[in-house]
């Protein structure tokens, strides 16, 4: 009897050893990717240290290889975005693939607005240590749905308010920041719907990190274009990248690769044309007829 009593607390402590073992191991393995993601998050943003993208994208992917959700999503994003890199919307899938198996809830939402392309590699620094992750079926649903719980709720909640459709505020917001409320552009434009100062000020945001604030900025701004441009949703979009006067100057969408590549990312998320507006509400454009 004492023999086996014994024997079951060797097995216990045993297994008590193997399991701290295991955290320790866990510990061990995550610090350098922490690091390495808060190095490359600091790189990204000129946080203390001169701006560097293309060292960010390289730390980030290096943060990717060991697992990290986080950095999967981040690197992802930028090579969406060509930040540090050329655009590979199909490597940007297989990120946001990975990440969104670990339960990333931005990297799902961004999954389910990119084209996933199963066969596409994974950027070479990940290929040696990283397995692909079988792609999911697209599923159709709503942006609200994709996103996180907060920032759909709240878009949900505030865009009646504005008269605006949530689907084209949730179609700016996964283009402007990818659901990143701290976000900021090299031309400092800030939150969700990436404010510039000036715009933030225009409607009344103080703080353009506060996502509800940020987002009562946006809708405001969106409805202003849509008053402006009489509810042409390919003009709005290329004024929110743009702004109002660019597009008025060259009388329609802009000459400028970033705007024009803008207009089509926002006519494959949110596909209508046209958007009710309010009239009387804006300024008549150099576009509109009297």
């Amino acid at each position: 009897m004492q023999r086996s009593i014994f024997r079951h607390i060797r097995a216990a402590r045993a297994s008590a050893l193997a399991a701290l073992l295991s955290a320790q191991l866990a510990a061990l393995a995550a610090e350098p990717a922490a690091e390495l993601l808060a190095a490359a998050a600091r790189l990204e943003h000129g946080e203390g240290v001169p701006r560097d993208l293309p060292q960010a994208l390289a730390l980030y992917c290096r943060a990717a290889r060991l697992g990290d959700a986080q950095a999967q999503y981040a690197l992802g994003w930028m090579l969406a975005n060509a930040r540090g890199a050329p655009r590979d919307d199909g490597a940007a899938s297989q990120l946001f693939a990975l990440a969104a198996a670990q339960g990333h809830p931005q990297a799902q939402a961004m999954l389910h607005m990119t084209n996933t392309a199963p066969g596409t590699p994974l950027p070479a620094c990940m290929l040696p240590d990283t397995p692909l992750v079988a792609m999911p079926p697209e599923p159709r649903v709503l942006y609200t749905q994709a996103a996180s719980k907060q920032i759909g709720a709240l878009v949900e909640a505030l865009a009646p308010q504005f008269d605006v459709d949530p689907r084209l505020a949730m179609a700016i917001i996964a283009i402007e920041s990818g659901f990143n409320a701290r976000a900021v552009s090299p031309k400092n434009a800030q939150g969700l719907m990436q404010l510039i100062p000036e715009t933030a000020e225009r409607f009344r945001v103080k703080d353009a990190f506060d996502p509800e604030q940020n987002i009562r900025g946006g809708l405001a701004y969106l409805r202003w274009l849509l008053a402006y441009f009489r509810g042409d949703v390919q003009l709005v979009a290329a004024a929110y990248n743009a702004g109002e006067k660019a597009v008025d100057q060259y009388k329609g969408v802009p000459p400028y690769a970033e705007t024009q590549e803008y207009v089509k990312r926002l006519a494959r998320l949110y596909k209508h044309a046209v958007h009710p507006y309010p009239a009387g509400s804006a300024a008549s454009g150099a576009l509109r007829k009297p």
